[in-house]
C-alpha cells in the first residue's frame, strides 16, 4: 500500500514539473514573437534607428505616405519618391494616436498638391521641409494644426499657381504664429509673399535667387517695425532706378537686417549692371533728379523745335530775296564757268593761242 502511494506521488510531481516547463516555453516563445514584432514596426523600404528616433525612406517607389510610422519616431525623412498628393489627414492614425514627429522632410518627392489639413496629427512638429517639389496647389488650410512649427522650407517648390496661393496658405490659419524661419529661395517670386510680418514670429526670411526687382514701400514699412527679422536677398535682379529709393535708404539705415546686403547687385539699367547697391549714391535713386533730368531733355527738345520753326519762318518770309540771291549766285557761277571754258579752249588749240598773241 505504501508503495502504491509513493508511485502516485511521483507521477503527479512529474506531471506538474512538465506543465511548468511547457508554461516557461510558451512565455519564451511569446517574448521572442513580441521582439520580432517590435523589429517589424519599421515601414517597408525604410531604415529605422530607434535610438535617435529616425525613420528614413529614401529613393524608393512610394506613391503615398507610409501608414505604419512607428509611434516612437521623432524624425521622418521621406525623399526621392513619387508622392503626387498630400491628402487631408495624411499623418492621422486610425486609432487617434498622435505621432511624436518633430522633424518632417518631404523634399524631392514630386509633390504637386497639398490638401487642407494635410498635417493634422503632428502637433509637435518643429521643422517641415517641402523643398524641390513642383507644387501647383496649396490649400488655404494646408498648414492647419502646426502650432509648434518653427521652420518651413519651400525652396525651389512653387510653380506659378502655387505662388499666388502661398500668401493665403500662410495667412489662412493662425496656427503658424510661432514660425521663426521661412525659406523661399529659387521660386521666381517678384514680391515678398507676406503682407503682415506681425502674423508670425519670424526671425529669418530667405528670399535668395528669385525675380525680385524692388521691395515695395509696404514691405519696407513692415521691416522697419520688425527689427528682429533677418532677411536674405542676394541673387535677385534689382532694377536700380528711382523706384528703388525707399529700399535703398532702408538698406543704408538697416543694413544689419539684410544679412547679405554686400551681395546685392544691380541688374538694370545697363549703365549700372553689376554695381553693388551699397555703392550707389543717393542721386542715383533720387526720383526728383531723375524727373528733372527728364524735364530738361523735354525742354531742350522744345527749344530746338522752336528754333527750327523760326528758321523756317525766316526762310519763308524772305523767299523772294533768297530766290534772287540764289539766281545771282547761279549767274555768277555760269559766267565764271564760261571764262574757264574759254581759257581751256585756248590752251588746248595752239592756233587760237597764236591768234591771241
Amino acid at each position: 500500500m505504501y508503495y502504491c502511494s509513493d508511485v502516485i506521488r511521483g507521477v503527479l510531481s512529474f506531471r506538474i514539473g512538465q506543465c511548468f516547463c511547457l508554461l516557461a516555453e510558451a512565455v519564451l516563445v511569446c517574448l521572442l514573437f513580441s521582439s520580432v514584432k517590435a523589429e517589424e514596426e519599421c515601414p517597408l523600404s525604410c531604415i529605422c534607428v530607434r535610438d535617435s528616433g529616425t525613420v528614413t525612406c529614401r529613393g524608393g517607389e512610394h506613391t503615398e505616405l507610409p501608414g505604419d510610422i512607428p509611434t516612437w519616431a521623432t524624425t521622418l525623412i521621406l525623399r526621392g519618391n513619387n508622392i503626387s498628393t498630400l491628402p487631408g489627414g495624411a499623418f492621422s492614425s486610425n486609432n487617434g494616436t498622435e505621432l511624436e514627429l518633430t522633424t518632417l522632410s518631404l523634399s524631392h518627392n514630386r509633390i504637386m498638391v497639398i490638401e487642407a489639413d494635410a498635417f493634422t496629427g503632428l502637433p509637435r512638429l518643429n521643422l517641415l521641409d517641402l523643398s524641390h517639389n513642383p507644387l501647383v496647389y496649396i490649400s488655404d488650410r494646408a498648414f492647419h494644426g502646426l502650432r509648434e512649427l518653427r521652420s518651413l522650407h519651400l525652396n525651389d517648390s512653387l510653380l506659378a499657381p502655387a505662388v499666388a496661393q502661398l500668401s493665403n496658405a500662410l495667412h489662412g490659419t493662425e496656427t503658424l504664429r510661432n514660425l521663426h524661419r521661412l525659406e523661399l529661395s529659387s521660386n521666381r517670386l517678384k514680391t515678398i509673399p507676406i503682407s503682415r510680418l506681425d502674423a508670425f514670429n519670424l526671425h529669418t526670411l530667405v528670399l535668395t535667387n528669385n525675380s525680385i526687382e524692388n521691395i515695395g514701400k509696404e514691405n519696407i514699412s513692415s521691416l522697419y517695425h520688425h527689427k528682429r527679422v533677418r532677411i536674405y536677398l542676394s541673387l535677385n535682379p534689382f532694377r536700380c532706378n528711382c523706384e528703388l529709393e525707399s529700399f535703398y535708404f532702408w538698406l543704408k539705415n538697416s543694413s544689419s537686417q539684410c544679412v547679405d546686403a554686400a551681395r546685392l547687385l544691380c541688374a538694370e539699367p545697363d549703365a549700372k549692371k553689376g554695381i553693388p547697391l551699397e555703392r550707389l549714391r543717393g542721386e542715383d535713386v533720387d526720383c526728383l533728379n531723375e524727373n528733372l533730368e527728364a524735364v530738361s531733355y523735354v525742354f531742350l527738345g522744345i527749344v530746338m523745335a522752336m528754333i527750327g520753326i523760326v528758321f523756317l519762318m525766316v526762310l519763308y518770309l524772305n523767299r523772294r530775296g533768297i530766290k534772287r540771291w540764289l539766281n545771282n549766285i547761279r549767274d555768277a557761277c555760269r559766267d565764271q564757268m564760261e571764262v574757264y571754258h574759254y581759257r581751256y579752249e585756248q590752251d588746248s588749240d595752239p592756233r587760237l593761242a597764236n591768234v591771241a598773241v
